[in-house]
């Protein structure tokens, strides 16, 4: 009995322990994984893992570039409305690389991020060789930037377009347009017209895009305030641009687009700086999702975007403004009448539509999202889409600009897409799924054990209790019994004995 008695009191001890193991574990646990997330997260080469992942992205990035090829530039020359067909996509892999990398005192990092991209003929549905229509920019760009200028000057343009033998429309390989081709009507204006053009070489859509740096980004390592971790500082020494006509709209907020501070809720946003256009954008909540069992927050551009400053009063400072769903960027690009918007007018003002014939908008393939490990702020799936589009309209003087009908014309949209898989997401998959389930199963378990534990020691105790009480009575029964056999024998033997005189005397 005392070594039940003993077991009992083990067993509870035990059992005791371990439901304060598993209730220091639920509030322990948490507090571990949120210090090793900002541990983590910091920008310090003492990180390895993440910090060669800030660096040097080691996911595989895509960008894919639709071209809208022009059916009937012809018949677009005499008013008619452009048909367009899309061509791609045409894809290239994008590889970033974080260069001229310094830390400062006031916990900043500058750099200049590098990009090159790769042509990928097996994902691609054609070739660079493919040939394509598009509206020439040099020339019905070059139309509406000179429209007021004098009369004479435009008969002057329009016959310099002739000496150079460009026309309204291109018809080039998808390598020339998206790089750059040779033209005489180029070195002529990089020669009389020095910074008129983006490029001093050939001309190309994605010329300054390749092999460029995206400028000198500074932004904030979170070793003071893991808050502001990633957050621009200051992007080419600004912390505010000069293009636009207010304030707020000059502002660069957010990250530079690829991470974000860690420990995001729903009504967290994703502000974020693009140098290509020229501003701050911010995505919102959309739905949770998962991705291979990691959780995952997806946000969306809202439709307040692009929206022009009669619908959305804030984006009045990027105005002058057309309808609703295009950005206009010429401010930034020499003042080409170029407008960005989602592909193919999608959230934009329906009347878009009704310019071009050949345009089939739907969320699916055209809205943009980027899905986020809301504890981390690390991007697990990302696709990011745009349309660049050129104004144009008929300018007297200029006859290469004939009779087209005023219209906001498509030339390409590309998609920038990539997201995390291989070795990467198992890491993540280990420590921010696997982890914090071992953590909490561990720590339900020691309650749900050490409750068992507890209980099972006092079935005991209870039971030898009860089975010591049980002995003692029993033991004090035999005592009374023994007791009573003592006196009946010897009340037997006086009356033998009275028996026994009372025969004698007879």
């Amino acid at each position: 009995m005392a070594i039940e008695r003993k077991a009992a009191v083990v067993f509870a001890v035990a059992g005791v322990l371990a439901v304060v193991l598993g209730t220091v574990l639920t509030f322990v646990g948490p507090l571990i994984i949120h210090d090793q997330i900002i541990k983590n997260t910091v920008i310090d080469p003492k990180n390895e893992m993440s910090y060669t992942m800030w660096k040097d992205i080691p996911v595989p990035f895509f960008m894919s570039v639709y071209f809208f090829h022009v059916l009937n530039p012809k018949e677009v020359l005499n008013g008619e409305k452009p048909m367009v067909e899309q061509r791609g996509p045409y894809v290239y892999r994008k590889r970033c690389q974080k260069d001229n990398i310094t830390f400062h005192n006031n916990s900043t990092v500058s750099y200049r991020e590098y990009r090159r991209y790769f042509f990928e003929p097996s994902m691609s549905a054609g070739n660079e060789s493919d040939v394509v229509t598009i509206p020439n920019m040099l020339v019905l760009g070059a139309a509406v930037m000179m429209e007021n200028l004098p009369f004479a000057m435009r008969l002057l343009i329009s016959a310099t377009f002739k000496t150079f033998k460009e026309g309204p429309f291109l018809t080039k390989t998808v390598g020339e347009l998206m790089w750059g081709y040779d033209s005489g009507l180029v070195d002529f204006l990089n020669k009389y017209l020095p910074g008129m053009l983006p490029s001093s070489g050939k001309f190309g859509l994605f010329t300054e895009f390749n092999n460029t740096d995206t400028g000198l980004f500074t932004i904030f390592t979170g070793q003071d305030d893991i808050k502001n971790v990633h957050k621009v500082d200051s992007w080419n020494g600004l912390t505010q641009l000069s293009y636009w006509r207010t304030p707020q709209c000059n502002m660069i907020n957010g990250t530079a687009g690829q991470m974000w501070p860690p420990f995001m809720t729903q009504e967290s946003t994703l502000p974020f700086y693009s140098p290509d256009a020229c501003r701050s954008m911010e995505l919102v909540y959309q739905r949770p999702g998962s991705l291979k069992g990691i959780p995952l927050y997806r946000y969306v551009a809202p439709k307040t975007l692009f929206a022009n400053g009669s619908d959305y009063a804030p984006n009045e400072g990027f105005c002058p403004c057309r309808q609703s769903g295009l950005l206009n960027v010429s401010s930034c690009r020499h003042n080409s009448p170029v407008f960005i918007s989602h592909p193919h007018f999608f959230n934009a003002d329906p009347v878009l539509l009704d310019y071009i014939q050949g345009l089939h908008p739907n969320e699916d393939e055209h809205g943009l999202f980027i899905d986020i490990h809301p504890q981390t702020g690390v991007p697990l799936n990302v696709s990011i889409r745009l349309q660049l589009n050129l104004y144009m309209k008929r300018v007297s003087g200029i006859t290469e600009t004939g009779k087209i009908s005023e219209a906001v014309m498509p030339m390409i949209w590309f998609e920038e897409s990539g997201y995390i898989d291989g070795p990467i997401l198992d890491t993540f998959h280990t420590n921010l799924v696997v982890l914090p389930i071992v953590m909490e199963v561990m720590q339900y378990g020691f309650i749900a054990l050490g409750l068992a534990t507890v209980l099972i020691a006092a079935l005991v105790y209870y039971r030898q209790k009860k089975r010591g009480s049980f002995h003692l009575s029993a033991s004090t029964r035999v005592l009374q019994e023994s007791g009573a056999a003592d006196k009946v024998p010897a009340q037997g033997r006086g009356a033998q004995e009275k028996c026994m005189l009372g025969d004698s005397d007879k």
